[in-house]
């Protein structure tokens, strides 16, 4: 059964408050994200009961985890929860299949949501089963850490930076493994994280937290887009569109992919897809130009018509932020202050946006 998530949580420190009020979707993967300080991993301990909030109050899935009104406290042990925590922390006299182990045998058997099978094949680690954790990789660690979570059969499985402790080659194994979960398991999932990439590609629902207060939260795609936010003015700017793969050419080798509700389509070079494939892309505003007509001799391979919606300040004073409508999907451009002048760039403009890079996000 999915979980709804409410936490509304006031701690206090010396030089720190956090005071959030928290809905979640009960379904997918919701993102804590924020700069370091900001009260992701204060949000998260409280969630699990390791730290116990002055003021709060949990509820996951119609259970009360925590009144602070009523002195009520459900004991970390009494959580159903998964937690993986930054390093795996795996027994090191235990073999993996014995740290897997470890708490699902005290699980009654009709109380298991996910099998021992199915955990090892969700994070591919069928064939680490009989060796040491010392003579594992750090990506495969946390492998093991993550099946280990999840065979504790949780109602919400909690997760502060898993990747943070990983170089970029294990951050890109694990990632796929990540998605997996997402796709195959109701099991909704709180993924703390200081990396908009990550974010980007797992993520269905974003907070923004900063000095302990929430700014902003909701579907990531239109959270990513807000000009409001900081989010939209740093260099690594972009939005987020789910698209589906509607053709493939063999002699170019691009893949078309079309716009959801739309009749406009992206290309990339990628290896073929089925038809019908549904694909996260991730367009970064400084890959998208802004042009007063259409340049038919254009090296550039995606061109669509769009209209103005709004525009501020960049974060320097040479770039402006410019947000497009292209039939029902938002896009981002970060282009130059001079070139908004010349252009004469106002809300309502019809342009056409030129998109010299699309990532594929998985």
């Amino acid at each position: 059964m999915s979980a709804t998530i409410h936490a509304r949580l006031k701690v206090a420190r010396n030089d720190f408050e956090l005071d959030v009020d928290l809905q979640l979707p009960g379904r997918g993967i919701s993102a804590l994200f924020g700069h370091s300080g900001s009260g992701k991993t204060t949000c998260l301990r409280c969630l699990a009961g390791l730290e116990r909030a002055p003021e709060a109050y949990i509820e996951v899935n119609g259970q009360v985890w925590q009144d602070s009104r009523r002195k009520h406290f459900l004991a970390p042990h009494l959580r159903p929860i998964g937690y993986v925590f930054q390093e795996a922390s795996l027994f090191p006299h235990l073999p993996v299949q014995g740290n897997l182990t470890f708490g699902w045998r005290r699980i009654d058997a009709k109380d298991r949501k996910v099998s021992l099978d199915q955990a090892c094949a969700l994070l591919g680690i069928e064939h680490l089963l009989e060796r040491k954790p010392a003579t594992l990789s750090g990506g495969e660690a946390q492998r093991v850490g993550i099946a280990r979570a999840l065979l504790s059969s949780p109602q919400l499985l909690l997760m502060d930076e898993p990747l943070a402790a990983l170089d970029g080659p294990r951050k890109r194994e694990i990632l796929p493994y990540l998605e997996r979960l997402h796709d195959e398991l109701e099991i909704p999932l709180i993924y703390v994280s200081h990396a908009q990439d990550e974010v980007a590609r797992l993520a269905d629902h974003l907070v923004l937290l900063e000095h302990g207060k929430v700014q902003a939260s909701g579907p990531i795609a239109a959270t990513l887009a807000r000009l409001d936010l900081p989010l939209a003015r740093g260099d690594d700017a972009g939005v987020i569109i789910e698209g589906q793969v509607n053709s493939y050419d063999p002699g170019y080798q691009l893949l078309g992919l079309q716009l959801p509700g739309s009749a406009l389509q992206l290309r990339l070079t990628h290896d073929p897809m089925a038809l019908g494939t549904s694909l996260r892309l991730k367009i970064q505003a400084r890959d998208v130009s802004l042009s007063l007509a259409h340049e038919s001799q254009s090296s550039i391979l995606n061109r669509l018509p769009v209209q103005v919606t709004g525009h501020q300040p960049a974060d320097n004073s040479a770039h402006v932020l410019v947000s497009l409508e292209a039939d029902g999907n938002v896009l981002l451009a970060r282009i130059t202050r001079y070139s908004a002048d010349q252009m004469g760039l106002h809300t309502g403009q019809q342009l056409v946006a030129q998109i010299k890079s699309v990532a594929l996000l998985g």
